[in-house]
Protein backbone atom coordinates (compact mmCIF):
# COMPACT_ATOMS: atom_id res chain seq x y z
CA UNK A 1 0.00 0.00 0.00
CA UNK A 2 1.49 3.41 -0.92
CA UNK A 3 2.55 5.55 2.02
CA UNK A 4 0.36 8.41 0.84
CA UNK A 5 -2.72 6.25 1.43
CA UNK A 6 -1.73 5.30 5.00
CA UNK A 7 -2.15 7.35 8.19
CA UNK A 8 0.51 9.43 9.91
CA UNK A 9 2.51 7.11 12.18
CA UNK A 10 2.29 7.34 15.96
CA UNK A 11 6.00 6.54 16.31
CA UNK A 12 9.01 6.55 14.00
CA UNK A 13 11.40 3.73 14.85
CA UNK A 14 14.97 3.83 13.61
CA UNK A 15 17.68 1.27 13.32
CA UNK A 16 20.83 2.78 14.82
CA UNK A 17 24.02 1.45 13.25
CA UNK A 18 24.35 2.20 9.55
CA UNK A 19 21.16 4.30 9.63
CA UNK A 20 21.92 6.98 12.22
CA UNK A 21 25.48 6.06 13.21
CA UNK A 22 28.49 5.53 10.94
CA UNK A 23 28.83 1.81 11.57
CA UNK A 24 30.69 0.65 8.46
CA UNK A 25 33.25 3.44 8.74
CA UNK A 26 33.82 2.90 12.45
CA UNK A 27 34.01 -0.87 12.18
CA UNK A 28 36.53 -0.65 9.35
CA UNK A 29 38.78 1.62 11.41
CA UNK A 30 38.58 -0.64 14.47
CA UNK A 31 39.35 -3.77 12.44
CA UNK A 32 42.25 -2.07 10.67
CA UNK A 33 43.79 -1.24 14.06
CA UNK A 34 43.19 -4.78 15.28
CA UNK A 35 44.94 -6.25 12.24
CA UNK A 36 47.86 -3.85 12.62
CA UNK A 37 48.30 -4.92 16.23
CA UNK A 38 48.48 -8.52 15.06
CA UNK A 39 50.99 -7.78 12.33
CA UNK A 40 48.42 -8.63 9.68
CA UNK A 41 47.89 -5.21 8.12
CA UNK A 42 48.08 -6.78 4.66
CA UNK A 43 44.76 -8.57 5.23
CA UNK A 44 41.90 -6.41 3.93
CA UNK A 45 39.66 -5.34 6.82
CA UNK A 46 36.65 -6.21 4.68
CA UNK A 47 37.68 -9.86 4.74
CA UNK A 48 37.77 -10.06 8.53
CA UNK A 49 34.51 -8.11 8.77
CA UNK A 50 32.83 -10.52 6.36
CA UNK A 51 33.85 -13.56 8.41
CA UNK A 52 33.08 -11.82 11.72
CA UNK A 53 29.59 -10.82 10.53
CA UNK A 54 28.80 -14.41 9.60
CA UNK A 55 29.78 -15.71 13.02
CA UNK A 56 28.16 -12.82 14.89
CA UNK A 57 24.77 -13.17 13.18
CA UNK A 58 24.77 -16.94 13.71
CA UNK A 59 25.58 -16.56 17.41
CA UNK A 60 22.84 -13.97 17.88
CA UNK A 61 20.21 -16.52 16.86
CA UNK A 62 21.50 -19.34 19.09
CA UNK A 63 19.85 -19.73 22.51
CA UNK A 64 20.28 -18.78 25.24
CA UNK A 65 20.37 -15.03 24.65
CA UNK A 66 23.79 -13.51 25.32
CA UNK A 67 24.88 -9.90 25.61
CA UNK A 68 26.23 -8.21 22.51
CA UNK A 69 29.64 -7.97 24.21
CA UNK A 70 29.66 -11.74 24.59
CA UNK A 71 28.43 -12.34 21.05
CA UNK A 72 30.93 -9.88 19.57
CA UNK A 73 33.80 -11.38 21.53
CA UNK A 74 33.02 -14.96 20.54
CA UNK A 75 32.26 -13.98 16.93
CA UNK A 76 35.57 -12.16 16.67
CA UNK A 77 37.47 -15.05 18.24
CA UNK A 78 35.97 -17.51 15.76
CA UNK A 79 36.65 -15.18 12.82
CA UNK A 80 40.30 -14.73 13.79
CA UNK A 81 40.67 -18.47 14.26
CA UNK A 82 39.14 -19.12 10.82
CA UNK A 83 41.65 -16.71 9.26
CA UNK A 84 44.59 -18.25 11.18
CA UNK A 85 45.16 -15.11 13.23
CA UNK A 86 45.87 -15.09 16.98
CA UNK A 87 42.99 -14.17 19.26
CA UNK A 88 43.69 -12.17 22.41
CA UNK A 89 41.44 -11.57 25.42
CA UNK A 90 41.24 -7.81 24.78
CA UNK A 91 40.30 -8.05 21.07
CA UNK A 92 36.59 -7.72 21.76
CA UNK A 93 37.14 -4.76 24.07
CA UNK A 94 38.84 -2.89 21.24
CA UNK A 95 35.88 -3.53 18.99
CA UNK A 96 32.99 -2.93 21.39
CA UNK A 97 34.77 -0.01 23.03
CA UNK A 98 34.79 1.84 19.71
CA UNK A 99 31.10 1.37 18.96
CA UNK A 100 29.74 3.92 21.42
CA UNK A 101 32.10 6.57 20.03
CA UNK A 102 31.00 6.09 16.43
CA UNK A 103 29.45 9.42 15.32
CA UNK A 104 26.17 10.09 13.51
CA UNK A 105 26.09 10.77 9.79
CA UNK A 106 26.06 14.47 8.91
CA UNK A 107 22.44 14.29 7.70
CA UNK A 108 21.06 12.76 10.91
CA UNK A 109 20.76 15.61 13.41
CA UNK A 110 19.11 18.08 10.98
CA UNK A 111 16.60 15.44 9.93
CA UNK A 112 15.79 14.40 13.49
CA UNK A 113 15.36 18.05 14.52
CA UNK A 114 12.92 18.56 11.64
CA UNK A 115 10.96 15.44 12.56
CA UNK A 116 10.77 16.43 16.22
CA UNK A 117 9.65 19.95 15.29
CA UNK A 118 6.79 18.36 13.34
CA UNK A 119 5.71 16.46 16.46
CA UNK A 120 7.04 13.02 15.61
CA UNK A 121 8.09 10.69 18.41
CA UNK A 122 11.35 8.88 17.74
CA UNK A 123 12.59 5.54 19.02
CA UNK A 124 15.66 3.45 18.28
CA UNK A 125 15.36 -0.34 17.94
CA UNK A 126 18.85 -1.82 17.91
CA UNK A 127 20.79 -5.10 18.10
CA UNK A 128 23.00 -4.06 21.00
CA UNK A 129 23.41 -3.63 24.76
CA UNK A 130 22.15 -0.62 26.69
CA UNK A 131 25.59 0.52 27.84
CA UNK A 132 27.13 0.26 24.36
CA UNK A 133 24.48 2.35 22.59
CA UNK A 134 24.41 5.00 25.35
CA UNK A 135 27.47 6.72 23.84
CA UNK A 136 25.82 6.94 20.44
CA UNK A 137 22.51 8.21 21.80
CA UNK A 138 24.37 10.91 23.72
CA UNK A 139 25.56 12.26 20.37
CA UNK A 140 22.00 12.59 19.05
CA UNK A 141 21.22 15.81 20.86
CA UNK A 142 18.39 14.58 23.08
CA UNK A 143 16.24 13.99 19.99
CA UNK A 144 15.48 10.32 20.71
CA UNK A 145 12.50 9.59 22.96
CA UNK A 146 13.02 5.86 23.55
CA UNK A 147 15.84 3.36 23.05
CA UNK A 148 14.91 -0.32 22.82
CA UNK A 149 17.69 -2.87 22.57
CA UNK A 150 18.22 -6.56 22.03
CA UNK A 151 19.36 -6.71 25.65
CA UNK A 152 15.95 -5.50 26.82
CA UNK A 153 14.01 -7.84 24.51
CA UNK A 154 16.24 -10.88 24.94
CA UNK A 155 16.34 -11.30 21.16
CA UNK A 156 18.28 -10.02 18.16
CA UNK A 157 17.00 -8.97 14.75
CA UNK A 158 15.83 -10.45 12.45
CA UNK A 159 13.94 -12.33 15.20
CA UNK A 160 10.57 -10.60 15.32
CA UNK A 161 10.53 -10.77 19.14
CA UNK A 162 12.68 -7.62 19.28
CA UNK A 163 10.13 -5.67 17.24
CA UNK A 164 7.18 -7.21 19.09
CA UNK A 165 8.81 -6.08 22.35
CA UNK A 166 9.44 -2.61 20.93
CA UNK A 167 5.83 -2.18 19.78
CA UNK A 168 4.56 -3.36 23.18
CA UNK A 169 6.84 -0.91 24.99
CA UNK A 170 5.72 1.95 22.75
CA UNK A 171 2.06 0.99 23.13
CA UNK A 172 1.41 0.74 19.40
CA UNK A 173 0.30 -1.77 16.82
CA UNK A 174 2.57 -2.46 13.83
CA UNK A 175 0.24 -0.36 11.67
CA UNK A 176 0.97 2.72 13.81
CA UNK A 177 4.73 2.62 13.17
CA UNK A 178 7.05 3.54 10.32
CA UNK A 179 10.47 1.94 10.65
CA UNK A 180 13.50 3.58 9.03
CA UNK A 181 16.56 1.41 8.51
CA UNK A 182 19.61 0.62 6.41
CA UNK A 183 19.81 -3.16 6.82
CA UNK A 184 17.65 -5.31 4.54
CA UNK A 185 18.85 -8.56 6.12
CA UNK A 186 18.06 -7.58 9.70
CA UNK A 187 15.09 -5.20 9.46
CA UNK A 188 13.26 -5.93 6.23
CA UNK A 189 12.66 -9.56 7.16
CA UNK A 190 10.81 -8.38 10.27
CA UNK A 191 8.87 -5.76 8.30
CA UNK A 192 7.81 -8.45 5.83
CA UNK A 193 6.76 -10.91 8.53
CA UNK A 194 5.09 -8.46 10.94
CA UNK A 195 3.66 -6.02 8.41
CA UNK A 196 4.89 -2.65 9.66
CA UNK A 197 5.69 0.13 7.18
CA UNK A 198 9.36 0.52 6.36
CA UNK A 199 11.60 3.12 4.69
CA UNK A 200 14.96 1.87 3.48
CA UNK A 201 17.95 4.20 3.78
CA UNK A 202 20.18 3.04 0.94
CA UNK A 203 23.48 4.78 1.68
CA UNK A 204 25.26 3.07 -1.21
CA UNK A 205 26.95 0.47 1.00
CA UNK A 206 26.24 -2.35 -1.44
CA UNK A 207 23.52 -3.96 0.67
CA UNK A 208 20.77 -5.46 -1.44
CA UNK A 209 17.05 -5.86 -0.97
CA UNK A 210 15.60 -9.23 -0.02
CA UNK A 211 14.19 -11.04 -3.06
CA UNK A 212 10.71 -11.25 -1.51
CA UNK A 213 10.34 -7.80 0.06
CA UNK A 214 9.99 -4.25 -1.22
CA UNK A 215 10.14 -1.35 1.28
CA UNK A 216 7.42 1.29 1.23
CA UNK A 217 9.94 3.98 0.25
CA UNK A 218 13.66 4.30 -0.45
CA UNK A 219 15.83 7.32 0.42
CA UNK A 220 19.54 7.90 -0.07
CA UNK A 221 19.97 9.47 3.38
CA UNK A 222 17.92 11.14 6.09
CA UNK A 223 18.00 14.54 4.37
CA UNK A 224 15.33 13.12 2.04
CA UNK A 225 12.90 12.42 4.90
CA UNK A 226 11.62 16.02 5.32
CA UNK A 227 10.52 16.40 1.68
CA UNK A 228 9.07 12.88 1.71
CA UNK A 229 7.11 13.48 4.90
CA UNK A 230 5.99 16.91 3.71
CA UNK A 231 4.63 15.38 0.51
CA UNK A 232 2.77 12.80 2.60
CA UNK A 233 1.30 15.50 4.85
CA UNK A 234 3.01 14.02 7.88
Amino acid sequence: MPLDSTPRPTWLTFDCYGTLIQWDEGLQAAVQELLSRKGAAELPPARLIQVYDRHEHALEQQPPHRSFREVAGEGLRRALQELDLPAEPDDAALLTGRIGAMPPFADVLPALRWLKARGHRIAIVSNTDDDIIAGNVAQLGGLVDRVITAQQAGAYKPDRRLFDHAHAQLGVTPAQVVHICASPHLDHAAARDIGFRCIWVDRGSGRRLLPDYQPDAIVADLSQLPPLFSALGW
